[in-house]
């Protein structure tokens, strides 16, 4: 069943509607982690009434944008045009994902794509260690797989396994949102959803040292570090105290990190915080990557720093910092009507209502120290760490970890 939903964003001379799917590559099958992603890139190659050259044809000839994504709960399919076209392009997204023609030589054109991708990622040490990072936080969890899969599982994936996946994906709940009136949809301004509040669920890991580190022996000159764990869904009221602690660490010059690795010291400028939006348990990690001669030190002072956030509050000048830094960063994503309405369309399929500015203002103004600091030890007490280096390296950082955490 599709859901369709408008919102009432200011005149622009072009529209945009946007599909969203519920169910990405969580829903690949053990076996089979990949078969979305070939999905989805399958589905625009081609409709009833189009083959994949004229398809590309016909929305070029408009000046139009055809667009689709694999996230890991779902998938997003858009199509952008001016205002002036948009009733000959937005009819396409119903035949996309109802008459998709699914060919077979596309099929094998996609598959092979989606290999080269995969083989040419396992060339990039900081991907190396990611995957290696969630492998060992998410463990046989769904989250512990990217979107795209894995060289083994695709290659084995047939033709017959697509046209079987597309059976079940017809049957998944669909969001359609639009700035433009024609799709007659439910405006967002008086969309109320019920809240499913969601405690998060209990961690179910291996909290001993040795199976919460894991590392990857390379020859660079770099190490990369990350660290963390998961957290909690979308879903939950925990979400944005973890907001606020993450523009704390990461947002602008005058994070935490920044201050801490960049000002201070002068050792890495590649570093940040990742905390993506999940249905269920959202990965919070701090990564970074320092030279081989650094790694060491940088690693101490990352430790120090964890455990200052575990032992410490933030002061009321560091949470008014970052809870200001957080509010601006809402408001200025809020430029691009893309991001606008696949973000709204992804809380939506979650059960969330989509609020305006000053009812986000309020919540994050609510937000507490304590609130942080309860979190911080409920989360991070025991954290995960996945390092790509030099192997006496990692095996040093190794031993330092095990006294520390």
């Amino acid at each position: 069943m599709l859901k369709r939903y408008f919102l009432n964003n200011k005149k622009r001379n072009f529209s945009t509607a946007s599909i969203w799917i519920k169910g990405g590559s969580d829903v690949d099958s053990v076996g089979k982690k990949g078969i979305n992603k070939i999905l989805s890139s399958l589905l625009t190659r081609g409709c009833e009434g189009f083959n994949n050259f004229t398809l590309s044809e016909y929305i070029e000839s408009y000046g139009a944008e055809l667009n689709q994504e694999v996230f890991e709960d779902g998938i997003s399919i858009s199509i952008k045009s001016l205002n002036e076209h948009f009733s000959k392009l937005f009819p396409l997204l119903d035949l996309i994902i109802n008459k998709p023609t699914l060919l077979e030589i596309e099929f094998q054109k996609v598959k092979k794509s989606s290999i080269n991708f995969i083989k040419k990622d396992k060339e990039n040490p900081f991907n190396i260690c990611f995957e290696n990072w969630r492998r060992i936080v998410y463990s046989n969890h769904p989250y512990a797989f990217n979107t795209y899969g894995n060289a083994n599982d695709v290659s084995k994936i047939t033709y017959e396994d697509v046209l079987l996946e597309f059976k079940n994906f017809k049957s998944r709940d669909k969001f359609l949102i639009s700035n433009n009136l024609e799709i007659n949809g439910v405006s967002t301004e008086t969309l109320e959803i019920k809240p499913l509040e969601e405690k998060s669920r209990p961690l179910t890991q291996d909290l001993s040292p040795n199976s919460r580190f894991d590392f990857i022996n390379n020859d660079s000159n770099q190490t990369i570090i990350m660290m963390g764990d998961q957290t909690c869904s979308r879903r939950s009221s925990e979400y944005f105290p973890l907001k606020v602690l993450e523009s704390y660490l990461s947002y602008g010059m005058s994070a935490a990190l920044f201050k801490l690795f960049r000002e201070k010291h002068g050792i890495t400028y590649d570093l940040g915080v990742y905390y993506p939006i999940r249905s269920g348990n959202a990965p919070f990690l701090i990564y970074l990557s320092v030279s081989n001669e650094q790694a060491l030190f940088a690693f101490e002072l990352l430790s120090t720093l964890w455990k200052n956030l575990l032992f410490n509050p933030l002061t009321d000048a560091e949470i008014f910092l970052a809870k200001e830094k957080l509010k601006g960063s809402f408001l200025l994503g809020n430029q691009s009507l893309d991001e606008i309405l696949q973000r709204k369309i992804q809380l939506v399929s979650y059960g969330i209502s989509p609020i305006s500015e000053n009812d986000l203002n309020s919540k994050i103004e609510e937000i507490s120290s304590l609130d942080i600091f309860k979190l911080t030890n409920k989360y991070f007490s025991k954290p995960f760490l996945s390092i790509s280096g030099n192997k006496n390296i990692c095996l040093e950082i190794s031993n330092r970890w095990k006294k520390n955490f």
